[in-house]
């Protein structure tokens, strides 16, 4: 069993990057095995670790296509849009919620309690 090489942070060699700089560069690991790894010291932590691929290896990263990004724009839409009151929340809904904030924070509507104080309101009233 080999080991992989360690660095401490700030201290790797020219010519390896992590996924993140690898992709700012426009690049992605393309397969390529990882290389190294980077240690960066927490106090009274384990050490975060990070793997180092090879800039030359690196392949560019694939464009994004008509349906890619349609795909995405679909895939965004869901993880913005409540299921309890159906309207678009401007922002990801939380997942330890499941649903908008506004339908969290309000009671299901009875006699006496409004349907949820949505954004966007709707005739549909909130249900949990």
């Amino acid at each position: 069993m080999s080991t992989l090489p360690t660095y401490r942070w700030h201290l790797a060699p020219d010519g390896l990057a992590t996924r993140r700089q690898l992709r700012a560069l426009g690049l992605r690991p393309g397969g390529q095995d990882v290389v190294a790894e980077l240690h960066r010291p927490r106090r009274r932590r384990p050490p975060l670790v990070a793997y180092l691929y090879r800039i030359d290896r690196a392949k560019p990263v694939r464009p994004m296509t008509p349906g890619r990004a349609v795909a995405l724009a679909a895939a965004m839409t869901a993880r913005r849009t409540c299921p309890t009151c159906r309207t678009d929340a401007g922002y990801c809904i939380p997942r330890s919620l499941g649903m908008c904030v506004p339908c969290h924070d309000t009671p299901a509507p009875s006699e006496g309690n409004p349907p949820c104080p949505s954004v966007n309101a709707s005739p549909a009233p909130c249900t949990p």
